[in-house]
């Protein structure tokens, strides 16, 4: 498919027509590569949790993962209020 170069500022681009964004499962971001002469675009794979090991390690060693309220059930049921 031939395209277009077009100006934007200082930089130039290219339209890509919505068939090929959905084609390649683009959304709202890309991957760009440069291999040789040619240019390669890979719709961004999200990465759910991504590095959370590292920050749950962080929090650990900052003392930053106490629990903020008592997660502890009251079992005993007189003091509960019926509706």
């Amino acid at each position: 498919m031939k395209v277009t170069i077009t100006p934007i500022g200082n930089s130039k681009g290219i339209r890509i027509p919505k068939v090929v964004l959905e084609q390649c499962h683009i959304k709202k971001e890309a991957n760009m590569e440069v291999k040789g002469e040619s240019i390669i675009i890979r719709p961004c794979k999200e990465e759910p949790r991504k590095d959370w090991e590292q920050a749950f390690r962080k929090m650990h060693e900052n003392k930053d993962d106490q629990l903020l309220i008592n997660d502890g059930i009251d079992l005993d049921m007189e003091k509960w209020e019926w509706k």
